[in-house]
């Protein structure tokens, strides 16, 4: 079973990319969506993170703000939280792995938007990036509510160029030409790979 690192800067179009690769039938494991499951409320992470970081939980919901501007302006609190979310995630990762296998899927797809930044991509078969004009990418991401043109410019900084990642890609989707466009790139690649999975 191949395994597939999808990955794109901000505004890029990835999480809508997951979904077509989930549209054509791909297991897809979503880094961002299953931290926000381990910390909503109820979930497994929010003991640890209760002790570690007194103050950011009221009456069992996390305060993602409080907690946001803790770890943005601290690297050894940034470092405690990775220390606690870091191996429930690769937890969750490895029983995706194995239900995938199971169904006997040929390829899985990681959905990690810090792929390249935290050497995740050195695990992967193939990496996929998601990208699109620098213009399109910064008026999309500014339409979000809350988003500031200063507030991009620090996410940025801290993300892999968007040159960097292409460089370094098996695949490139190209998220400006509309959605069918995406829609068959997709296809193409899951074709693809199903065929590089048959010799791995």
């Amino acid at each position: 079973m191949l395994i597939v690192g999808l990955t794109g800067s901000i505004g890029m179009g990835k999480s809508e990319t997951a979904n077509l690769f989930k549209d054509a039938g791909v297991p897809v494991f979503d880094a961002d969506a299953t931290v926000h499951k381990l910390q909503a409320k109820g979930g497994k992470a929010l003991p640890f993170i209760r002790a570690a970081f007194p103050g950011v939980i009221t009456d069992g919901v996390l305060n993602r703000e409080a907690l946001g501007k803790i770890i943005f302006a601290d690297a050894q609190a940034k470092k405690k939280l990775e220390a606690i979310m870091h191996p429930m995630v690769a937890h969750a990762r490895t029983q995706f792995f194995k239900a995938a296998e199971e169904t006997g899927a040929p390829f899985v797809v990681l959905d990690i938007p810090l792929l390249f930044e935290t050497g995740g991509d050195k695990a992967c078969h193939k990496v996929i990036v998601v990208s699109a004009p620098e213009d399109i990418q910064r008026a999309r991401v500014l339409e979000r509510p809350g988003m500031t043109a200063e507030k991009f410019e620090q996410i940025l900084a801290k993300q892999t160029p968007d040159m960097v990642k292409r460089s370094q890609a098996d695949y490139i989707i190209e998220t400006d030409k509309g959605l069918e466009d995406a829609r068959a790139r997709v296809a193409e690649i899951t074709d693809d790979l199903k065929k590089a999975a048959q010799y791995a």
